[in-house]
């Protein structure tokens, strides 16, 4: 017997279902988590330190850090800033 179980499963069992509190909070900080990486990687492709970026982008050195880490909620400016300004990128949004 297989008892595969599909990722929306095991979400549901350790998270809760979607739109309980649990399952929103673990949805919010997965979102921070992607951003922070995707992130890292653009400053990494750019050849940048966290220290560069931040100056280029107007912040701080641990302020990148954090949100590398998806340990801090970004304002949009902030996000722009970082994408646009600090990695010379352009930044596209779209909601589903």
């Amino acid at each position: 017997m297989n008892k595969t179980t599909t990722l929306e499963q095991h979400l549901a069992k350790r998270y809760g279902e979607i739109g309980t509190a649990t399952r929103n909070e673990f949805e919010k900080n997965s979102k921070a988590f992607a951003i922070g990486e995707l992130i890292k990687e653009a400053r990494k492709q750019a050849n940048m330190t966290q220290t560069e970026l931040a100056e280029k982008a107007g912040t701080k050195k641990t302020y990148i850090s954090r949100i590398e880490n998806g340990q801090s909620d970004i304002q949009l400016t902030t996000l722009f800033r970082i994408i646009e300004t600090g990695l010379g990128k352009q930044l596209m949004l779209h909601i589903e």
